[in-house]
């Protein structure tokens, strides 16, 4: 039996995850229009397609986003940028941007949790702007990149419900340790979700549903400042030469103690981003060993 609770906000309901939204596990949302039913991000708890579904909208290309989906004989549609990762299970992994002994270890790690097949090759690819009109409701695509490079929100109207996704507004911060991520585009996604005025916004994981464009702005807030603060510590760490490894196993994501087969890649990936920016902000330096080092 399905481990979700139904929540409801006008035309869309959130199955709320039975686990708080703690990954892997999240939020799904349904819109229903007087025509046709959208299910966006079926989770780990969606064991059944609920509702008789006309179409599936994947966020963006990540494991829990889809781990629902096998049990949806729907259509499928992802941004162009992910589709080929929700069309395939081997794009999925190239993403993460492992070694090969870390994707083995991802690779087993996913299969345990998720029981995916070996991908979606049906997924159809759509645009920013794309728009589901379900009849007396619409529901529109707005890319968000940044923690991926297809990352998108769903905007409901006229119920003013924004899907946001993975801009999840937890105190952990924002995630952009995939090969397609970046810190630029994630800071300018938030933007330009604060520039959105809905009633509602609803989170993957873990907050679910936020009311209000106050009340996010105060969220959107706090998120955004654990960028800055990885930018302040890894700064306070470069304070003589170190190399990208070193920065790996000194942190900047996840605390010491947490072991899990994708650390090191997504820590490796956000060092390498937040470098990238230091340097053309002139605040670090690349030394002839190819250490790194605050000026």
């Amino acid at each position: 039996m399905a481990a979700f609770a139904e929540e409801h906000y006008d035309r869309v309901t959130v199955l709320a995850s039975g686990h708080r939204g703690v990954y892997p596990y999240g939020n799904t949302v349904v819109v229903r229009g007087s025509e046709a039913t959208l299910v966006v991000d079926p989770s780990l708890e969606v064991d059944h397609d609920p509702v008789g579904t006309d179409v599936v909208m994947i966020s963006h290309a990540h494991e829990d986003h889809i781990a629902g989906l096998k049990h949806f004989r729907s259509a499928i549609r992802a941004h162009t940028a992910d589709v080929d990762a929700v069309r395939s299970l081997a794009a999925l992994l190239d993403g993460y941007g492992l070694t090969p002994q870390e994707r083995l270890a991802v690779g087993r790690d996913i299969a345990d949790q998720f029981d995916l097949p070996d991908g979606f090759p049906d997924t159809a690819g759509v645009e920013a702007g794309h728009v589901f009109d379900l009849g007396d409701v619409t529901a529109t695509v707005i890319h968000l990149p940044g923690h991926t490079p297809g990352h998108c929100g769903v905007l409901v109207e006229p119920t003013g419900f924004f899907y946001i996704a993975d801009i999840d507004l937890t105190s952990f911060g924002p995630m952009y340790g995939d090969v397609g991520s970046s810190v630029d585009d994630y800071l300018a996604s938030l933007d330009r979700v604060r520039n959105i005025d809905a009633r509602w916004y609803g989170t993957f994981h873990q907050k679910g549903v936020v009311e209000g464009a106050e009340e996010l702005g105060r969220r959107l807030d706090d998120f955004a400042a654990v960028i800055r603060r990885r930018e302040e510590r890894l700064l306070e760490f470069l304070d003589r030469p170190r190399s990208v490894a070193e920065i790996v196993t000194h942190r900047l994501v996840y605390r010491p103690h947490v072991q899990l087969p994708f650390v090191d890649a997504v820590e490796r990936r956000t060092a390498q981003l937040h470098l990238a920016r230091l340097m053309r902000h002139a605040q670090v330096v690349e030394t002839d060993d190819g250490t790194f080092v605050r000026t």
